[in-house]
């Protein structure tokens, strides 16, 4: 969750440094967002700001918590990897090891996994940068920042848009502020919402059919959250955050009491055994 956080807040201050139009309108939606506090949310915006509006003081704070966010991420993921040192790693059987059979060590097994991942990854990466880098890109932002004229259709970058769907599809300011974030406590209650004693979805066709018409939903959200505030984008934008919602609060804790699951291997070694 931490680590989900520290993303977001790096990606979001890394998108306002070219000082575009839209870098800088989308700078200054988002952190009128925090005037939506009572009491003290304006002061809160003068202080982000630091003047009356999105400025050189801003990007100035912005570049420098550009830089040094990474740094901190490094440190939860040295963390993380810690933990994990202690914990051991989950498996997608989602079952408990019951022996040394159940176990393989870290090296080579996972630096090999995750190397091969991380090179798939860079693949992706290196042919969108070096042959299309303006593919995820909004031409509007290549027109210098100009705060006196507004965009026509301000949005965020494409790995924000089901957020900032949630948040303009309630009506009310502070409404949709809590609603963008709380789409993102809901990932940190997790645990509690979803306390089935099996953790696969391999065990759990129920939940894997409800798992993916939510993906589904996610990918509408993001698609409504590239369109403009008009209908019929509103109702449809509305509805998909209801789901949203619905999927966390009350579809995964009737699964808990209600899903009836399939059988379980006794051990790990046993189920991968089978399968030689």
């Amino acid at each position: 969750m931490v680590i989900l956080l520290l993303m977001m807040a790096t990606a979001f201050m890394g998108y306002v440094l070219p000082w575009g139009q839209m870098s800088f309108w989308g700078a200054t939606v988002i952190t009128n967002l925090f005037s939506a506090i009572p009491v003290v949310g304006k002061a809160v915006v003068t202080w982000l700001w630091g003047g009356f509006s999105v400025d050189n003081p801003t990007l100035n704070r912005f570049f420098a918590l550009h830089y040094l966010l990474p740094f901190v991420l490094i440190g939860v993921v040295v963390l993380h990897i810690a933990a994990l040192h202690i914990t051991g790693s989950n498996n997608p059987l989602g079952i408990e090891p019951k022996s040394d059979k159940d176990t393989v060590p870290f090296h080579p097994y996972y630096t090999v996994k995750d190397l091969f991942g991380l090179s798939i990854f860079l693949i992706f990466y290196a042919a969108v940068v070096c042959y299309n880098p303006n593919y995820m890109g909004h031409p509007d932002n290549y027109i210098p920042a100009n705060p006196m004229s507004t965009p026509a259709h301000i949005v965020p970058e494409w790995y924000f848009l089901p957020f900032y769907a949630i948040l303009r599809s309630i009506p009310s300011k502070l409404g949709g502020v809590c609603a963008m974030f709380g789409a993102i406590v809901m990932l940190l209650v997790l645990p509690w919402l979803d306390r089935s004693k099996v953790r696969s979805a391999l065990f759990r066709p129920t939940f894997r059919a409800f798992f993916w018409i939510f993906a589904l939903d996610t990918v509408l959200l993001g698609i409504i959250g590239s369109q403009p505030a008009e209908e019929p984008y509103i109702s449809i934008g509305q509805f998909a955050t209801f789901y949203y919602f619905f999927h966390f609060l009350v579809i995964l804790p009737l699964l808990t009491k209600y899903e009836k699951t399939l059988q379980l291997p006794n051990s790990i070694s046993e189920a991968v055994l089978k399968k030689v």
